[in-house]
């Protein structure tokens, strides 16, 4: 446990949570490795990770705040949670720690994904729940580097966040409702792209019909998610995977996706997306497990040529 997070335990005493439950730990099962991309990078001022224990702040679908804390403790997983959203985060904390997933489904076929299977037989897909807080992070990182949208989600979390409830010191992401009406400077002030910026206006003004779509198939999930101006193939898969657990999302349109899929799968050092679609073909139902064993592998191809400049025009380009 960091020191960051011993102090908040300690401040925890005289802030008890407003919500608590525990569940039996399966085995094997590791909370980091599931947990790792529930931001964005390590200084995501909505969340933050240590050792066996992770902090989490976002908004329910229906807007009410929580802030949830995860932690593994010997044979049992537990779950704390403050804020007027706390009873609805704790209750499916399960789903967010993963354990309603089933990585038993994947069938490796080829001796890349077996090895990555034994590598990472603690890894579970996390199911945040919140449609709306998966789509707004991931907008913010259309079109630009890694680095670039890191600095614009911990810039608008600053402006336009709010403090989260509990001991943590998290920063709540802004409201949908005051995402849906901040106008386009103050995104641009983030560092957030004129395109972007509207995207992320309309999600907030939709927001309350996008999280009633939360339980369609995946399929038709994705159609009606992508008929939604500025949120394309990239946008959707990828937040469907990372924040909703979806074992089959499969991003479209990234720029070095493909590469790192055929270069795992298939020794082969430059792909595109309908190589990558081939090469995952067997795995269909299971394609995002396959490409987060790669993501926890922290898997690339050769990178050749110069380094690409601070932005880079990737993902949902023409959306």
């Amino acid at each position: 446990m960091s020191l960051e997070d011993a102090a908040a335990v300690e401040a925890s005493d005289a802030e008890p949570p407003h919500a608590e439950a525990r569940w039996p730990r399966p085995q094997p099962y590791d909370l980091a490795t599931t947990m790792r991309f529930v931001g964005i990078g390590g200084r995501d001022p909505a969340s933050r990770l240590g050792p066996g224990v992770v902090w989490h702040a976002a908004w329910t679908p229906d807007q009410r705040p929580f802030t949830v804390r995860l932690a593994e403790q010997g044979d049992w997983l537990s779950a704390q949670g403050w804020g007027e959203g706390a009873a609805w985060a704790v209750a499916r904390a399960d789903r967010l720690m993963g354990l309603h997933d089933a990585p038993g489904d994947l069938v490796a076929r080829d001796p890349a994904v077996a090895s990555l299977e034994r590598r990472f037989p603690a890894l579970r897909l996390a199911d945040t729940g919140c449609l709306v807080g998966a789509l707004v992070p991931t907008v913010v990182r259309q079109l630009v580097t890694f680095v670039d949208a890191r600095a614009s989600w911990k810039a608008l979390v600053a402006r336009h966040g709010e403090p989260a409830p509990g001991p943590a010191g998290l920063r709540l992401p802004p409201r949908p409702s005051v995402l849906g009406r901040l106008p386009s400077f103050d995104l641009r002030a983030c560092g957030i792209g004129a395109r972007q910026a509207r995207t992320l206006n309309e999600v907030g003004r939709r927001a309350a019909s996008i999280e009633r779509l939360s339980d369609l198939p995946h399929a038709e999930l994705s159609r009606r998610l992508q008929s939604i101006a500025g949120l394309g193939p990239w946008t959707v898969e990828w937040s469907l995977g990372f924040g909703l657990g979806r074992p089959d999302a499969v991003p479209t349109g990234d720029y070095h996706l493909p590469n790192t899929v055929a270069y795992a799968l298939a020794g082969e050092a430059r792909a595109d997306d309908a190589r990558m679609l081939a090469l995952l073909a067997p795995y269909a139902g299971q394609r995002f497990r396959v490409l987060r064993l790669l993501f926890a592998a922290d898997a690339h191809a050769p990178r050749y040529g110069p380094k690409s400049p601070t932005r880079r025009g990737r993902a949902d380009a023409a959306s």
